[in-house]
């Protein structure tokens, strides 16, 4: 497979930072990276004229990632509550997405971003969970969220009694009909 060297001339997620000397695809390179100017050819002068925005990004992203540790800390023994609405036997209407515990933990104080709660799919029931927090791939935490009903738990008493006392109504009324039908 045929591959083109390219000096990076700003930051690309997933292939390198300024001043990186990457190996692609030949149609990547012509059709994507060497017009939009992300990317040159690695010329001994584009490597020394890159060096020094090199060690700005560098310093850039070590600060960066001191303060994702400080976060990581912070998150350690984070719990975070969130109320939805639930039928007696505790399944939500609705579900809990990523985006929910995202805005839950930005509302207490703490930067995190939707994509790095790591919930496969929607939460659906009433329960305690352990929510994975991915900061970065080395930067990781376990965090606690508690499902909690918006309604009193008497209430659900009552709502699940009521609709007992319907369903055994109902059956009840159905033979009497079925009688006097005959």
């Amino acid at each position: 497979m045929r591959s083109v060297k390219l000096l990076l001339t700003t930051n690309v997620a997933n292939l390198g930072i300024v001043g990186d000397v990457v190996s692609v695809k030949p149609g990547y390179a012509r059709n994507y990276l060497i017009p939009s100017g992300i990317a040159t050819k690695p010329t001994p002068g584009n490597v020394q004229r890159l060096a020094e925005k090199r060690k700005q990004v560098e310093q850039e992203m070590r600060q960066h990632h001191a303060n994702l540790e400080a976060l990581l800390e912070r998150l350690q023994d984070c719990e975070i509550t969130i109320m939805r609405n639930a039928n007696e036997q505790g399944v939500l209407f609705g579900g809990v997405s990523q985006h929910d515990i995202a805005q839950t933990l930005q509302g207490e104080g703490y930067a995190v971003d939707d994509r790095a709660v790591r919930i496969g799919e929607q939460i659906k029931r009433l329960d305690s969970y352990e929510i994975p927090i991915e900061l970065e791939s080395d930067l990781k935490v376990d965090i606690k969220l508690w499902v909690i009903s918006d309604k009193p738990v008497d209430e659900l008493e009552d709502e699940s009694q009521v609709e007992a006392e319907v369903d055994q109504s109902a059956a009840q009324s159905q033979p009497q009909s079925a009688e006097t039908e005959q």
